[in-house]
Order: C-alpha cells, then structure tokens, then sequence
C-alpha cells in the first residue's frame, strides 16, 4: 500500500472541546495541534512573528482564532474545526463555545461528535456552565467524555485541588448519567500532560490527552448500523418516456442495495429497490451511509418527504408521543397549550408540549426549578406530542433519527433528544394497523395505477353534523356527482356496516371493536382506489381518531354540516336546505383540499 493510500485508510474520528469561557479550550486546541506535529509547516513560527511585530506575547489559542470578532472580543463564538492526529488515528476537533450566550452553536458542534474533552480551569473550579455543559454531552448522547482540570501551574500543581474538583464533578456527571471516563491535570499553555508526562505533576500516573484521546472507542461505523434514510423528496420524470419516480434522500446510517425489501415509516408501505440512481455516478447496486442517494421500487406507493426508510427486520419506532430531553434557547419560554414546529430528520410536524415533567437546574445537583414554562437555556423532562404519528428511534439505538430541534415561529428555538415512546390512546391500534400492512398480500395494481385512472388519491370524506341538518342528503348527492365526473365513489354508512359484519356483536355492543371494523372496510375500499363517502351520527372524536389511524396514511376528511365543528374538521358547511347546491359546496372543497381534480396522477 503506498503512502497516499495508507493515509486515506487511517481510521477518522470527531471530538469537541467544551467547557467554561475562559478555561482554556482553544490554548488546548492549539496545544494539541503543536505538540502533535498537526500544524502546516511554519504555522508556528509565523503566528511567533505576527505576536512579536504586534508585541503581544504568543498564545497558542493564537492558533485557533481565525475569526475577527474572536480576536476582538476573546471569546470563541463559532465552532471551530481543525484536525490532528496521533500514531493510531486523525482527528477532527471541534472547539465549541463555553459562553452561555452561544450554547446553540455548541450543541450544534457537539452533536457532531463521537467523544468529548471537557475543560475545568483548576483555579475557579466547577461553573454553572461546567454542569451546563456536562449536562448538554449527556443529552446529546455522547457517553465517552474525558475531563481536563486545566490550569494546575495557577494553583501549583497541588494534587489536593485536582481531587476535589473531580470529587465534585464526578458526583454531578453521574447525576447526569455520565460516566467519565478519566480526569487529567493539565497545563495547556506549559504543555503539561498534553503529549508528555508532567515533570511538575509525579503524583499523576495516567494517560497524556494525546494518549487519552486514543483510547476512546470509535462508534461501528455508520455503514454497518440499520439503514435509516428520511425522504427528502419523490422527482417524476415524463420527458421522453422517462417515467421515473426517483425517491431522493440522505442515508443517515446503513447501506440500502437493489433487492432490498424495504419499509416506509410511520406510512407502512413496503416495496422492493429496482435500481440505485444519481447524477454523475458510475452505475451501482449500492449506497452507503454519509451519500445522498435516489432511488426506484418496484411496487409504487405515494411517498412523502418526511418517511423514514429502513429495513423491514429493523424499523424505527412511531408514535404521537415521545419523552424528550429538551434544551431551550428561544428568546420567548416555551409554553404548555401552544404550536410548535417539530423537525426530525426531513419531517417538519406540529407539535405542543403533553406533559412538563420538570424543569432541571442543570446548575446544581439534582437540581429541579418550580416553573410551569421553559425558559431561556432552560433543560427540561417533557413529554412531546405530534399532530399526527411520526416516525423516530430512541438516542441511545440511532442518533441520527433520535435527535430533533423545535422551531418557534422561524427560528430554531430548541432541541433535544428522544429518550422513550409514550403511548398514546391509539399505541394498540396503530401496532395492529402496522402489522396488518406489512404483511399485507398485495396484487399487480397499486394504488398510484389506479390513482391515473380515476383522477385521484384514496380518501375517507366523513360529514359530521348533529340529526337533521342534511348529512345524509349531501353524502347521496355528493357521491353521485364524483361518479358522474369520472371518480370511483362508494357511499358508505356505518349503519351498513353494523347490519352485515357486525352481527355477532348486536348483543354485546362492543363499540370500539364495532369501530375498528368500520375502519378495516374503510381501508379495503381505500386500497381499491375510491373516495370513501360516510356520514354517522355515532362517530365521537374518538373514533376519528381510531379511523384516521386504521386507513392512515390515506387521506381523512371531515367535512361538519351546522354549527359546534369539532376541531378536526377540514370544512364546515352552514345548515343544508338544497343537497344538490351543499354538494357543490363540498366538492370546491375537495378541491381546494386536492382531495380531487386529477391530484393522484403521476404527471400531476
């Protein structure tokens, strides 16, 4: 192998530097670079000679402060990244913020990284920001954390102040759920335990930073991990005969092959790779983690930006609701009752805080602050909930897929990571569903073949309203004027339904299995490609719910005649008095919605 080749195969792995301002990071970084024979040639000594025309004395945080605000006000406000490297390994460091007022852009350096250094001047000890910052590794997943007590020359290499500081510390990073992995007394600016054992320090017998920082282990490498793929977006093609439809997105870990049978989530559609597309790649059956990628299926199923595909023997959870640690940064608290902007992978979703366990004072052991909001830089125990189901994995199973921030208005306000699924009062039905469709025996025609023939996508149009106001009338005029247009239409009434499969429940009234019947016929007529017309007065928003859940992820349209909509509905329609002229109401409806009107073709 020759040389150029052996440095490609080197083993690569990201580390950040966190800790307080003005503890030290960058003249870490910079010493880290030097001592490791990482620096371009004559770096040094021309940062050297720029201190010396400007009579500054040289620091090695010189090194690093590339930005000018940095040098004006000596503070590091990005997250810097620059590269090192050890006999065993090369390095990407990445040196993340420690004043409070750029958090954000720490967690965001953070969440890139595989291992952590954290830094504690030994000569102020542990700040509110040191808990902070231990806390933010600790949510962001990262478990490998070696911590520096810096600064030892300020309190004379005293052996009894590093070990009150790492009594201290120890205590709260497992307060945190953090194990570090070792503490080092160091001095950054002399060298100090940086490449080379400390001539100052005997009492200390353990690794060098250089030498810890190649006993982190390296995570299985993201090709080898259960593929997860969010779809950013699905390109049809009709130039020339090109019917294409592309499904593009980035793999965010595994490797997804021609032959694969995969699934979508949280939809349940499941299909098979035809082929590996992209522009300007040599032609392949293969694509690994880290690529962004496009791709066809043999079985087509609308697919929408957002879904996450995985293997069928390894998929990731779905849910409304999901237990979080949550770090705020909004200038605004975030508020029980309110909307916010969920993204998750390419899903952008609304969603509203279910439950404010607690509010933690990432400042004090144990620490929890009796607050029913969460405000700036605050840390949270909550319970999310989305509007609709979402697909998503645990942090500690997939970080990729397990981590999600908060947009508030137009800003990203927070974010956190998913700790637990909380089910919710459709979990049962949702699993049933799930398992039904992906064992689901299907035939040559797909919903997207008989999408072009009828004009349209499957929905379930359900007219609510209290007795006497219409629904009825609407729903028979309704249906026969999409099947004059063209529309394949079934009227169906919950009634029907209980008179002829339902029999063996006339005595028991089993409601919620009378319920999931409807909605399994609903599903059937949906696959078979038809706008479902129904209308019953004994629908609550419960069983809405359990239907939106049974033919999810086809479209549920409820359409209120009268007053007291429920919140669900889509459209509300005054007091019908002509069916014939209401049904010309809900119809514009349906195409303002793009229930109708030619939006299921694949030209469209």
């Amino acid at each position: 192998m020759n040389v150029k080749a052996a440095e490609l195969s080197r083993e690569q792995m990201n580390i950040v530097i966190v800790g307080h301002v003005d503890h030290g990071k960058s003249t870490l970084v910079g010493r880290l670079l030097a001592d490791s024979g990482s620096l371009p040639e004559g770096k040094l000594e021309h940062v050297q000679a720029i201190c010396k025309r400007q009579g500054k004395i040289f620091e090695y945080a010189f090194l690093l402060d590339a930005l000018e605000a940095e040098q004006d006000q000596g503070i590091t406000i990005d997250s810097a990244r620059c590269f090192f490297k050890t006999d065993d390994r090369d390095y990407i460091i990445i040196d993340a913020p420690g004043h409070i007022e750029f958090l954000k852009n720490m967690i965001s350096g953070a969440a890139r990284a595989e291992a952590a250094i954290l830094l504690i001047d030994a000569k102020e000890g542990v700040r509110e920001n040191s808990r902070r910052h231990g806390y933010m590794l600790s949510m962001l997943g990262i478990r490998q954390v070696t911590v520096c007590v810096n600064k030892m020359d300020l309190v004379n290499h005293d052996q009894a102040v590093f070990d009150a500081i790492e009594e201290e510390y120890r205590a709260f990073l497992t307060s945190c759920d953090l194990t570090p992995q070792r503490f080092i007394p160091i001095s950054a600016r002399d060298g100090d335990n940086i490449a080379n054992p400390s001539a100052n320090m005997p009492w200390y017998t353990g690794p060098t930073v250089l030498d810890g920082v190649d006993l982190f282990n390296k995570a299985l490498p993201e090709e080898d991990q259960p593929l997860r793929l969010p779809v950013q977006d699905v390109y049809k093609f009709n130039h020339r005969g090109d019917d294409r439809r592309i499904i593009a997105g980035r793999i965010e870990s595994g490797t997804i092959k021609v032959g694969d049978r995969i699934a979508f989530s949280p939809s349940n559609k499941t299909t098979t790779v035809k082929s590996i597309e992209g522009f300007s790649i040599a032609d392949t059956d293969h694509m690994g983690a880290g690529r962004s990628v496009g791709f066809t299926v043999t079985e087509e199923h609308y697919i929408e930006r957002g879904e996450i595909v995985s293997l069928l023997s390894k998929r990731p959870r779905v849910s409304t609701r999901f237990r979080a640690n949550l770090f705020w940064l909004g200038r605004k608290p975030m508020v029980q009752g309110r909307d916010y902007k969920l993204k998750l992978g390419t899903k952008a979703i609304a969603c509203r805080i279910h439950e404010l366990i607690n509010v933690i004072d990432a400042s004090e052991l144990d620490g929890e602050l009796d607050k029913a909001e969460i405000g700036r830089h605050d840390v949270a125990d909550v319970i999310l909930e989305t509007k609709r189901p979402i697909a998503f994995d645990l942090t500690h199973e997939f970080q990729g897929t397990g981590r999600f921030v908060i947009v508030d208005e137009y800003d990203v306000a927070g974010g956190g990571i998913i700790r637990e699924v909380i089910a919710d009062s459709l979990q049962k039905v949702r699993e049933s569903a799930r398992q039904r469709d992906f064992e689901w025996v299907r035939g040559k025609i797909t919903q997207l073949h008989r999408a072009n023939r009828y004009g349209h996508r499957p929905a379930v149009v359900l007219l609510t309203g209290e007795a006497g106001v219409g629904k009825a009338a609407i729903a028979r005029e309704l249906e026969s004027d999409l099947f004059n247009e063209g529309h394949a239409t079934y009227l169906l009434d919950a009634r029907n339904v209980f008179l002829g499969i339902d029999q063996d429940l006339l005595g028991t009234m089993d409601r919620d299995e009378m319920v999931r019947r409807y909605g399994e016929v609903a599903n059937l007529l949906l696959d078979a490609g038809h706008l479902v017309i129904s209308t019953s007065n004994t629908f609550g928003l419960a069983d809405h719910g359990t239907i939106r859940t049974l033919v999810a992820p086809d479209r549920f349209v409820v359409i209120h005649v009268g007053t007291d909509a429920p919140p669900d509905a889509d459209f509300v329609l005054d007091r019908c008095h002509d069916p014939r002229e209401c049904a010309g109401q809900v119809k514009d409806a349906l195409r303002a919605l793009k229930v109708v009107n030619g939006e299921g073709s694949l030209s469209g």
